[in-house]
């Protein structure tokens, strides 16, 4: 019986946070950089604009533009040659991005399948052996293995097991 990964989505295979970036200083021209973020979530230093955020996170086709991450493509198809791959991904924060977060995942990873997405809140639900993910806060009640996948928001937790990159996902996982 193969062993099964569960993998976040958005700061793991997609960068979400580089695109809310980007958006964020057109609209805004104050021009944040990832380094004056790092630790903290761009809500908790900008709390005046947390309706220009929740904006763009659910503008039309924000999740279906994300970039891939550097190498996740390629990991994730060799993970899937010897284990279960199920992506979970926290799409009840922005109901919205169902979709495009469907189609981006059909997109940019055609061979894994779609019955394996799961869409959800807490990640809990899913009984995973591993589970690799940013938030520390799905990490702690996830009840198989955590791996902390490396974003700028969570560069000082300590509590998990980190994994910086996708190389390291994979050699991780194939050894």
């Amino acid at each position: 019986m193969r062993q099964s990964i569960g993998i976040d989505m958005d700061e793991v295979m997609a960068d979400t946070f580089g695109a809310i970036l980007r958006e964020f200083n057109q609209r805004t021209e104050l021009g944040l950089t990832v380094e004056q973020l790092v630790g903290k979530k761009i809500y908790d230093i900008m709390p005046e604009h947390v309706e220009e955020i929740r904006d763009i996170l659910t503008s039309d086709g924000f999740f279906r533009r994300l970039d891939v991450i550097e190498h996740a493509q390629e990991v994730v198809e060799k993970l899937s040659e010897h284990y279960d791959i199920y992506i979970v991904t926290a799409a009840m924060e922005v109901p919205s991005s169902f979709h495009d977060k469907y189609e981006w995942l059909k997109t940019h990873f055609p061979f894994l399948d779609a019955q394996q997405f799961v869409f959800c809140g807490r990640k809990n639900i899913v009984a995973t052996d591993y589970l690799i993910d940013d938030n520390p806060k799905q990490l702690a009640i996830h009840t198989g293995k955590p791996l902390m996948f490396t974003a700028p928001h969570n560069r000082n937790h300590t509590e998990f097991e980190r994994l910086n990159n996708w190389k390291e996902v994979e050699a991780y996982f194939l050894k």
